[in-house]
């Protein structure tokens, strides 16, 4: 390009063709800036809308990552309820038989009381089986967490006691009060297996 067409013309020099071409352009131009500027305002529309719907994508996965927590601390109390229950039930079970052994080792005592001492070796080692069976089970029972109840002595309790016959109270002293038990009562934990059956003052 020459100089002579470098330089810009004056207004003398602009035809009615050339000025009509430079106002073509500029509104080009605004066409093109406006159209740009639609254009950004259909993102940032688009934009909000995208941020609406993560906001309530995020919100429903939270809700139900809660729902699934809450449903698995469910499933796991009732899991340990059941497996709670079933072992309590099946200790219940071995209760009578821990009675049986228990009332064996006491005919036992009383036996050699009346026999003063002179029975056989056959005797002597059967007792020992027994004792030796006895306390395999209640260290069983210790371990699983079953306790028999103390009730000699105590103050009569509805919520561990059960109160099977009444006996009027010595002179000074309290009524209420457990004096034997006709059946040895467990617990286990908190819970009660099994109430025991007593004697009490009144």
């Amino acid at each position: 390009m020459t100089e002579k067409e470098l330089k810009p013309l004056s207004e003398n020099e602009m035809s009615e063709e050339t000025v009509e071409e430079r106002l073509s352009e500029s509104q080009e131009d605004k066409d093109v800036v406006i159209q740009a500027i639609d254009e950004l305002a259909d993102r940032a529309s688009e934009i909000d809308k995208l941020k609406d719907e993560l906001e309530q994508t995020t919100d429903k996965w939270k809700r139900q990552a809660a729902e699934f927590q809450n449903y698995r601390r469910r499933t796991e109390q009732e899991k340990a309820r059941a497996v709670s229950l079933g072992k309590s039930l099946v200790i219940q079970q071995l209760l009578d038989v821990v009675d049986d052994f228990h009332r064996s080792l006491e005919a036992t005592a009383q036996a050699e009381l009346e026999s003063e001492g002179e029975l056989s070796a056959a005797y002597q080692s059967l007792k020992s089986g027994v004792e030796l069976v006895y306390q395999k089970l209640m260290s069983e029972l210790e371990r699983l967490g079953v306790h028999p109840i103390d009730s000699v002595g105590k103050p009569f309790d509805e919520d561990e006691h059960e109160a099977i016959m009444q006996q009027e109270a010595a002179e000074g002293e309290e009524t209420g009060i457990v004096l034997s038990e006709i059946q040895r009562g467990y617990r286990m934990g908190d819970k009660v297996l099994r109430h025991a059956r007593v004697v009490v003052s009144t």
